[in-house]
């Protein structure tokens, strides 16, 4: 059996009935990615001496999926780096003390989106000052839940502009040549401050069995964690990192070795011994449950925008600031189709005849999703284990 036939089984484990709702929803729905439950796809060869018939089971798209990729990552891309402008990038990472777990977890939308603003307000707070670049920066930040054994551990990744925009003009970037955009001892104790205040603030939480003016007390002894990263080496850098970091998942297919009947084992990255790639197990329920804990809230986005490129009037801005730095203008964006993006990434023709190699692939026609589509285990001798 595959690992995305293992990964679809293990998905349907019973343990999966004690999550709440929205969870369940998610497991299902990868649980049926590239089979019936989600539709195919029915093509036949043109060739007449092959008429060779290929079935194309859909991915069930869901942003949690360990098994399928998206082509809506690569267009999300290519608009970001529309948006590129000649200046340095840099990369900051802003981490929450571990403590605040509990919390969190019982608090996962409000406390993710504070976590985002008081971020994006400590870069503009350092922008903003004459001293660092007197002007509002480009943020593009991405929320990250896990650690390399799926652990949770919430940060956010933050691509930052080294110039920026003030009064109609571009600004250029002051520090070209360091090595950080703001220093860290400045940016650690305005976030701490920030973040504290804005969760001192917040009404309605859930504090089951948490003292929060004793939390808050214990991590405000603590040194908080941003990372200020060296700049990136140019634009090229900056889609690599876009196209690794955006998108990425708690966990793939491609980092899980082995599923048997007690454990998951899979590779992950030790950053603490010169990120060697090493090996690691979790009992299934136990790999299952750490899962669980990376899906987001419904609709909760994890991509935001601040400074320049915040959503509103951001067409309008850019199109200021590319036109100050004598830019071309915006280009607009096309869609292209998901084939054609096959081909010119991975160079494979998707509608070209796997068996005969001659002939090209044509729909003839598409299954929709049964309603009533349920998957029962059966012995891998039997001949499918799709049921009606």
């Amino acid at each position: 059996m595959s690992i995305v036939n293992q990964v679809q089984e293990l998905f349907r484990s019973g343990v999966v009935q004690s999550f709440n709702p929205y969870s369940q929803a998610v497991f299902s729905k990868i649980s049926k990615c590239h089979t019936s439950g989600i539709g195919v796809h029915y093509y036949q060869c043109t060739n007449e001496n092959c008429k060779h018939e290929h079935l194309q089971y859909h991915c069930c798209g869901s942003r949690h999926c360990p098994i399928c990729g998206s082509m809506k990552k690569e267009e999300w891309i290519e608009a970001r780096v529309n948006e590129l402008l000649p200046t340095p990038y840099y990369h900051v990472v802003f981490t929450l003390p571990h403590e605040f777990n509990p919390l969190i977890l019982g608090n996962r939308e409000v406390l993710f989106k504070t976590l985002f603003d008081s971020a994006a307000e400590t870069l503009s707070n350092h922008a903003n000052n004459p001293t660092y670049l007197g002007a509002e920066t480009g943020i593009t930040m991405v929320l990250h839940t896990w650690g390399q054994k799926l652990n949770f551990h919430p940060h956010v990744h933050c691509i930052v502009s080294g110039g920026g925009y003030a009064n109609g003009k571009w600004v250029d970037a002051k520090r070209k040549n360091e090595k950080f955009l703001f220093p860290e001892s400045g940016l650690i104790p305005m976030y701490k401050g920030i973040f504290l205040k804005k969760l001192r603030a917040l009404k309605g939480l859930k504090l089951e069995g948490i003292d929060l003016e004793a939390l808050i007390e214990k991590v405000g002894y603590k040194k908080w964690n941003v990372y200020a990263k060296a700049p990136f080496g140019g634009p090229a850098q900056v889609i690599e990192y876009l196209g690794r970091y955006t998108h990425k998942i708690a966990i793939t297919k491609h980092r899980i070795l082995e599923i048997d009947e007690y454990k998951v084992r899979f590779n992950y990255k030790d950053y603490y011994d010169g990120n060697k790639t090493k090996e690691w197990s979790l009992p299934k329920e136990e790999f299952l449950r750490s899962f669980e804990l990376h899906i987001l809230p419904k609709r909760f986005v994890k991509i935001r925008h601040y400074g320049f490129l915040q959503n509103r009037n951001k067409h309008k801005r850019l199109s200021e600031i590319r036109k100050s730095l004598a830019l071309e203008p915006l280009k607009p964006q096309v869609k292209i189709p998901a084939a054609q993006r096959m081909l010119e990434k991975y160079g494979k023709d998707v509608f070209k005849c796997p068996h005969c190699e001659t002939g090209r692939l044509v729909l003839v026609k598409t299954i929709r999703p049964f309603k009533n589509f349920r998957i029962k285990l059966i012995p891998e001798n039997k001949a499918s284990p799709i049921e009606n």
